[in-house]
């Protein structure tokens, strides 16, 4: 018996005024779930000090980077199935909740539960605001909007523990409070321009058996990168034994998804080699990008004494480097048409600025530490958008949601191993040099670490130096083995807005539109 795809559904044609302003809802969205992966951590002492609670120190991170990126792949498909607009408002709604709850928690335990609800919202904003875009642009125009996307991530990497810092100074619950004006804008917002957006009904059949496979799955690797080395050694039968589990349900999860009539993730995009490429080229970048570059604030913090606030500011030089480039790559795709070179190229500036990063020493001068960050921006804002694009660009309108929330999806994981392989690389290194007077002392406490007496706090400072090589050393290898992966991608041209998709004509498109626009 023959299956009959479904016809492909007709990109709606938006004015590009409603385009911006559904952008701004976005990238507010965007913003907010990608700040809270970093605004806590510089908090976490104060947090810790006021509600207790030392030994759930870690979960109050590690809840939400699982509840996320677990749930990540599941808002793709269901927003396949029934339309975008009423899973975004869920998303957000529960983003929302959650900060409310997490910002009004009197212990630790009631902090980490509230994050995880975070969390679960945060996993939609992540990759339904890509996923929008791609229903109302043609690939070709899609790169300019994109690109702003990548001007949100640049921002977040340093306002983050910039503002958190700040509120650690002063009330430590507005990390949380801040989020409700700022989402309650992204919620009208999307609201009332998604409206114009229509959503075809289908026939469809969730895959409940592979949605639980696979947050299962990924919590259990996610469990075991987190606590291995940490709560326990990586030996430990709690490590082996969720490893073990992470395979297993894997396993299954592949051999379900290959049953399933309308799968989680379909396996068949798999067979494409643009989709293949671009996602391992995005887990390799979110690997390099996040397991290195939460570093650079510690050194600035412990070696050179800039408080968590003035180390935020410091970090400009790499936002900017991100908000440029992602900008004007996005318009040079949208100019040329391909979008191949531009990973490459990116990886490879990444990959020499991580590498410089390798000559940092105790007195190298702060000016030489802001081109070797700019250098990473730079790298940054070029490979990140356009890899999501490729994704897009191979994918039919019916699979772009399961299909681009993979490609997040992907760069959520690669960094979360990032963090555990590159920090168990680092505590390595520092447990075998921190003998004698300096047993004892914890780096997670920078203000603590620029109290010791002054040979002890030089002799720390050059031990923290020395371990910080190998880790930038392996982040920059680990990079320039993704410009081997982004050279073997296809070098297709993007999709106009006169294609298939484009089922509708433009001007019929364009009349209902305008009447839909005068209503909102």
């Amino acid at each position: 018996m023959t299956t009959v795809a479904p016809p492909e559904q007709a990109r709606p044609q938006l004015a590009h005024r409603q385009i911006m302003l559904l952008m701004g809802g976005l990238m507010t969205g965007m913003l907010l779930a990608a700040l809270d992966q970093t605004i806590v951590g510089t908090a976490l002492p104060t947090i810790v000090g006021e509600l207790g609670g030392l030994d759930h120190y870690s979960w109050v991170v590690t809840a939400y980077l699982l509840a996320s990126t677990a749930s990540t792949p599941l808002y793709g498909k269901i927003s396949d199935l029934y339309g975008r607009r009423p899973v975004l408002l869920f998303a957000i709604s529960t983003f929302l909740v959650g900060s409310l709850l997490a910002g009004m928690s009197q212990d630790m335990t009631q902090l980490i539960a509230t994050r995880a609800l975070q969390g679960i919202g945060a996993g939609g904003l992540m990759t339904l605001a890509f996923t929008i875009v791609s229903d109302v642009v043609a690939p070709r125009e899609r790169a300019r909007y994109q690109g702003l996307f990548g001007a949100v991530f640049g921002i977040s990497s340093v306002a983050g523990p910039l503002v958190g810092g700040y509120f650690a100074e002063t009330d430590w619950r507005w990390i949380f409070y801040i989020n409700v004006p700022l989402g309650i804008f992204a919620l009208y917002v999307c609201s009332r321009v998604l409206r114009l957006v229509p959503h075809t009904r289908r026939d469809h059949k969730i895959d409940y058996l592979g949605a639980t496979l696979m947050v299962a799955a990924v919590s259990s690797w996610l469990l075991a990168l987190s606590w291995g080395g940490n709560e326990y050694a990586w030996g430990s039968v709690q490590i082996l034994g969720l490893l073990v589990a992470g395979a297993v349900l894997t396993g299954l999860f592949i051999v379900a998804e290959g049953r399933a009539e309308e799968p989680i993730l379909p396996l068949r995009l798999f067979k494409r080699a643009t989709f293949s490429l671009a996602n391992t080229a995005t887990f390799i970048l979110g690997f390099a990008m996040f397991g290195s570059i939460i570093y650079v604030p510690l050194y600035l913090q412990i070696v050179k004494g800039a408080s968590p606030t003035r180390s935020g500011l410091l970090m400009l030089p790499m936002m900017a480097g991100v908000i440029v480039t992602s900008i004007l790559a996005g318009r040079a795709i949208s100019k040329i048409g391909r979008y191949k070179w531009f990973p490459v190229a990116g990886t490879v500036i990444m990959g020499a600025g991580l590498l410089l990063f390798t000559t940092l020493q105790v007195d190298t001068p702060l000016w030489q530490a802001f081109i070797y960050m700019t250098v990473i921006g730079v790298g940054l804002g070029m490979a990140m958008q356009p890899l999501i694009l490729a994704v897009q660009n191979a994918l039919d309108l019916r699979d772009m949601g399961a299909g681009t929330s993979a490609a997040t999806f992907f760069r959520s994981l690669g960094g979360s191993v990032g963090v555990a392989a590159l920090g168990a690389l680092m505590n390595s290194k520092l447990s075998e040099q921190m003998t004698g007077n300096m047993s004892g002392v914890s780096i997670n406490s920078p203000a603590q670490v620029r109290k010791l007496p002054p040979q002890v706090l030089e002799a720390v400072e050059h031990v923290f130096v020395n371990a910080l090589h190998p880790v930038f050393l392996a982040a920059g290898i680990v990079a320039l083995v993704g410009t081997v992966i982004t050279l073997a991608l296809p070098d297709k041209p993007l999709q106009g807005g006169t294609g298939p998709a484009e089922a509708a004509t433009e001007e019929d498109a364009a009349a209902e539109m305008e009447a839909k626009a005068a209503a909102f």
